[in-house]
């Protein structure tokens, strides 16, 4: 369980962020580690945050969804430029899928070419060409049309449980602040660093 104080200072920082024009506030790099020990990262979306941790979703065959199988241990980070003199997050915790019918609401807020795009898309193959991707989008849309998109079963949300959440301000001539939380157990205790 993520602390209460943790997560009031992560979402006063995103508010902040949001309301300061930053067009992609939820914005996180996810880094991940495949089988073989080879760490990949990428940019996905933050959905949502509360006590249990950090979530989002995406396709489970994809190679995100292939090494958070294989190795759950992950790493997130976001970072607000332009708030205050910038602002990092970095997390470190475990992957662990969401519940089915966590994952079915999300999906059903979607927009329905989001929809029918989960299921047209081999996320993360090779793609012969770009008609190819074109005409299995066209096959879902006629196979679902007038009738709601179901969730594909290989689509599905994560929600990260941190051990770890570090605040990282910035400051003039790089004398920044760092505040860094870590879990033991069911306790969390933080300290300072330095910058």
């Amino acid at each position: 369980m993520l602390k209460q104080e943790i997560l009031d200072t992560f979402l006063q920082l995103l508010d902040e962020a949001a309301a300061g024009g930053d067009p992609d506030a939820t914005a996180m790099n996810l880094a991940t580690v495949d089988a073989a020990g080879r760490v990949s990262s990428r940019i996905v979306l933050l959905k949502g945050a509360d006590e249990r941790g950090f979530r989002f979703y995406t396709n489970y065959e994809s190679d995100k969804g292939t090494q958070l199988n294989a190795h759950h241990q992950v790493a997130l980070c976001f970072h607000w430029k332009q708030l205050r003199q910038g602002v990092q997050v970095r997390v470190e915790g475990a992957a662990r899928k969401l519940l089915d019918e966590e994952s079915d609401a999300y999906f059903a807020t979607r927009p329905r070419a989001s929809q029918i795009g989960a299921w047209a898309s081999l996320q993360s193959q090779t793609l012969p060409d770009r008609d190819t991707f074109e005409q299995r989008f066209a096959r879902y849309e006629k196979e679902f049309e007038g009738h709601d998109v179901p969730r594909p079963p290989h689509w599905g949300g994560y929600v990260i449980e941190p051990d770890m959440v570090e605040f990282w301000y910035g400051a003039e001539f790089r004398l920044h602040d760092r505040v860094r939380w870590s879990r033991h157990g069911q306790t969390w205790t933080h300290r300072l660093l330095y910058p």
